[in-house]
């Protein structure tokens, strides 16, 4: 290979500092730079710049990758450039646009990109989310997870059985670093475990103006009991999970100090982080002359949590047989009674038989407490209300950009310029009516044919067609998500889908949920009966590439869960960002988002008692739909587009992850004082969105 010239040189150098920085997977175009390079190599290395740019040979790239390389360099300059926008006022209350609140994210699980494989599904995808509007709003947060050297799984089906593997992710080759201390060497902390502890090594990961720590403990200063614990993520024994959520809450905790990152809110993403009011804890008895209770009230100020999960097995619950274990030793250092962690997450403080609870934990030692949509924020509140804590919600939203294809977002540039800078203007969107539906179908059209082209080479099979009515269903497989639902009929489905439709589906099981591997089992053995083979098809190896072209191709999303088992559902917000229509149980965002115009309904909001009538009711309003509203409206070309551009107006400037974190900011994270015994009430205080922000639920975000 020859020499490379000292301009290309100095252009690979900067790329690869660019590829150091998530904050390039919130531009549409980038996928498109990075394949440019070496468009095979880039498959091979799972879409990872920073690999790609390792090994990829100079000499190979096609000509005038260049251009396109020194403008979104010349980009990314710029953003990290410009002043940081701390309260924009089409976003957050005026009164609050002075506080400047420093945060500390806590979540098990980070979607950035699926290169960096440290996530599951919608839990990680949001928190990724956050980030990303974070770093583009200026807010002063940093965040805090765990680095798995296993990832979750990656997903083979064999003779229609789901087939978990785990390969080894090198942290030389991801887009992180090592955390440095004053001295410049890497952080490393002790965690507590029984009597003794253990160590754990801090990475840092950029997205944009954010950072992002991630625990690791899969190295040589640790024995094999504590290697383990950050290999994989939801993997392992009670006693594993009770481990890691320890290690990210207190560890995290410890990482802030030793970096010298002081803090005035900390977020509990999920119950799975609600160990850090423990640490929080400790630090105020340690650091006041004040009662075990006046310090756990100065924790609980400084603390918020956000719960996502109605569903029972969501919320992790540890015997004292092995809470005391892992943090007795902490205890006792602290001068605290047996039992006095277990009554902190327990609803019955003093009942031995009751197990702690990580969400009511949290609960209890936050300050403010929300449910991620308006319809689950009520579900949490009745799940909880023993806990007599009030509980509002924020609903979830997706990142404008990163989720946006490149066909949607060159025409958003070419007929809606400034859109960027109006994400959630109500008034600007409605701009999107009226753009012309030859392009709008086009657009679709391109991302419609790049997913099916990305599912042939995936399969490997010359299935689908690209100019098929095409529906999306890509989530984890759990019973209550009911991905087999469309199968109730096989007849009825087989008429429906010769009347030109296609279905993709996608996702994977948790690998010890046999009820899930069943269904999935179940929906790619349908892939393959005579009639649907070609025409239903079922992706492996679902990930967050994945999701974005079936987001961005899906002309319906489909969502069928039973209803209030959904938190917030925000895949379907990808689909309507991108001119997909949603056919959707009214769960999660959807009855918030559902005006007649801009989708479909399945079902109704009233709810039978009986599971299996319920399951056919909903199986039957969906094929109706179907076949009465779906197929009609497509067969209309005008009428299906006049619904897209619908959906595209009311979805993307309420149901974004700009709003969302705005919202946590106006509504959450102002800090408190630690001498205030009750945080101030925000009802009074004017919500950026009424129709995401009720006053029910303003008033239920102040904490008791």
């Amino acid at each position: 290979m020859r020499d490379v010239p000292a301009p290309l040189a100095e252009m690979l150098d900067d790329l690869r500092d660019l590829a150091m920085d998530f904050w390039w997977t919130t531009q549409p175009d980038a996928d498109g730079l990075w394949s440019s390079l070496d468009r095979d190599l880039w498959e091979v290395v799972n879409h990872n710049p920073v690999a790609l740019l390792h090994d990829m040979d100079p000499d190979s790239a096609p000509p005038g990758w260049e251009n396109q390389a020194r403008d979104m360099l010349n980009r990314w300059r710029a953003y990290h450039l410009a002043p940081k926008d701390l309260a924009p006022k089409d976003l957050a209350p005026k009164d609050l646009a002075a506080v400047t609140p420093r945060v500390a994210l806590f979540c098990m699980e980070f979607g950035l990109h699926e290169s960096l494989p440290i996530y599951s599904g919608g839990l990680g995808v949001q928190a990724g989310d956050h980030l990303r509007s974070a770093s583009d709003l200026g807010l002063d947060l940093v965040a805090v997870g765990l680095f798995y050297s296993r990832g979750y799984c990656r997903q083979l089906v064999h003779d229609g059985q789901q087939v978990a593997a785990y390969p080894k992710n090198d942290p030389a080759r991801l887009a992180m670093k090592p955390a440095l201390d004053q001295d410049g060497r890497q952080v490393e902390i002790d965690i507590p475990h029984s009597r003794h502890s253990y160590r754990a090594r801090v990475w840092e990961v950029r997205v944009g103006r954010v950072r992002l720590f991630l625990l690791d403990t899969d190295y040589d200063a640790n024995p094999v009991e504590y290697r383990v614990l950050t290999r994989n993520l939801y993997g392992g024994t009670a006693e594993t999970r009770l481990a890691q959520e320890v290690l990210l809450g207190i560890g995290g905790v410890r990482a802030l100090a030793a970096l010298g990152i002081e803090r005035d809110t900390f977020h509990i993403n999920e119950g799975h982080s609600a160990f850090l009011v423990l640490a929080l804890w400790a630090q105020a008895l340690n650091a006041h002359d004040c009662s075990a209770d006046q310090a756990w009230e100065r924790a609980r100020l400084q603390c918020v949590f956000t719960t996502h999960s109605p569903v029972p097995a969501g919320h992790d619950r540890f015997p004292w047989s092995l809470v005391d274990p892992a943090l007795g030793g902490l205890r006792e250092q602290l001068g605290l009674p047996q039992g006095a962690f277990m009554d902190r997450g327990r609803g019955q403080p003093g009942d031995i038989h009751e197990p702690l609870s990580t969400t009511a934990l949290a609960i209890k030692g936050s300050r403010a407490c929300n449910g991620i949509s308006r319809l689950h924020g009520q579900e949490s509140r009745r799940i909880w209300r023993d806990l007599g804590a009030p509980i509002g919600h924020i609903t979830s939203g997706v990142h404008p950009t990163a989720w946006l294809g490149p066909a949607m977002a060159h025409l958003f540039d070419a007929r809606l310029p400034g859109w960027r800078s109006h994400i959630c203007d109500r008034t600007f969107w409605q701009r999107a009516r009226q753009l012309p539906p030859d392009e709008l179908d086009r657009a679709k059209a391109m991302q419609r044919h790049r997913l099916v082209d990305a599912v042939r080479w995936r399969t490997g099979r010359p299935v689908l067609e690209r100019a098929r009515l095409t529906i999306g269903f890509a989530r984890r497989f759990a019973g209550f998500k009911r991905g087999a639902l469309l199968f109730s009929d096989p007849d009825r489905l087989l008429q429906i889908l010769d009347q030109g439709v296609q279905v993709v589906f996608a996702g994977k099981a948790h690998p010890e949920d046999t009820l899930g591997q069943a269904l999935l089992a179940e929906v790619v053995r349908w892939t393959h009966r005579p009639g649907f083979r070609g025409r239903v098809v079922f992706v492996p190896n679902y990930d967050m590439a994945l999701g974005r072209l079936l987001t961005q191709g899906a002309d319906v999303w489909l969502n069928n869960p039973r209803r209030l088992r959904e938190g917030c559902g925000t895949s379907g917000q990808k689909a309507a960002i991108n001119g997909g229509l949603n056919l959707s149980v009214l769960d999660g965002w959807w009855p918030e988002a559902f005006d007649g115009d801009n989708g479909w309904a399945i079902g109704s909001d009233q709810d039978l008692d009986d599971t299996r009538a319920q399951d056919a009711a909903d199986a039957e309003s969906l094929y109706r739909c179907l076949e009465d509203d779906v197929l009609p409206a497509w067969a209309d070309s005008w009428g299906w587009t006049e619904r897209a551009l619908a959906a595209i107006a009311t979805c993307m400037p309420v149901f974004n992850s700009h709003r969302m974190v705005a919202d946590y900011q106006a509504l959450l994270y102002r800090p408190a004082q630690p001498d205030q015994v009750a945080i101030p009430s925000t009802s009074t205080t004017a919500a950026p969105d009424p129709r995401l922000l009720q006053p029910h639920a303003l008033r239920h975000m102040q904490a008791g």
